[in-house]
């Protein structure tokens, strides 16, 4: 996939965009931008005002912020650079999957389509990365998946771990540390109220006490 190339600032824009979208069930609008981004609202409106003087979002004033065909395009491969270069990293050079978004946020800018096209052979063409997250394919379509977050599961239903939000790396580092890994079957025994912490046990029959933000993070295929 030959993607057009934006300036960093642009592509992280419509990186962030497309990740509301991806994994938050609410519209996308200046306000939420701006808490994300830890920036103002009048920066995200200005930079909102510019992609779509370029043509790659919609977005009437107060309302919901949505990408044209083309800011979609654009977005998909970025997020296709980022998550092979996460890969490629953990699996080609062995770093730990806490290491590899911050280093992806920096390579993904500078990466040609030839070299990233290479990496992706390397790795077998790839349909996920490190924490589970969809790998855009080379023609910018995004194959479905079906989880929903662990803090959405009935008490008593399991499933399988596939995927974790990767914006704080310690965070991974807890799960590491707690033997968590993708792939595990996870099983919610029992969640504390008033926004106390989950029960959860782990295939191996190991239970852990996991706090609210962090089982928000973790998402599961529900058997």
């Amino acid at each position: 996939m030959d993607s057009e190339r934006y300036s960093a600032a642009v592509e992280d824009y419509l990186k962030v965009i497309f990740a509301f979208e991806e994994r938050e069930d609410a519209s996308v609008t200046t306000s939420r931008l701006a808490e994300r981004l830890g920036v103002s609202a009048s920066s995200v409106s200005g930079m909102v005002r510019k992609l779509g003087e370029l043509g790659l979002l919609e977005h009437r004033r107060y309302g919901a912020i949505s990408f044209t065909e083309n800011g979609r395009r654009v977005a998909l491969g970025v997020v296709r650079r980022h998550r092979l270069i996460e890969l490629y990293l953990a699996t080609e050079l062995g770093y730990a999957w806490d290491e590899v978004h911050d280093e992806a946020e920096v390579l993904e800018h500078a990466v040609s389509d030839r070299l990233l096209e290479r990496m992706a052979e390397r790795l077998g063409d790839p349909t996920v990365d490190p924490h589970g997250d969809p790998i855009p394919t080379r023609d910018g379509r995004l194959v479905p998946w079906n989880a929903r977050r662990l803090s959405a599961v009935p008490t008593g239903a399991g499933g399988q771990f596939v995927r974790v939000d990767d914006g704080d790396p310690g965070m991974l580092r807890h799960l590491s540390a707690a033997g968590i890994e993708l792939g595990q079957r996870l099983e919610l025994l029992e969640r504390a109220p008033y926004g106390g912490s989950y029960l959860v046990r782990a295939a191996s029959g190991a239970t852990h006490q996991l706090g609210p933000e962090l089982v928000d993070a973790m998402w599961l295929r529900v058997d």
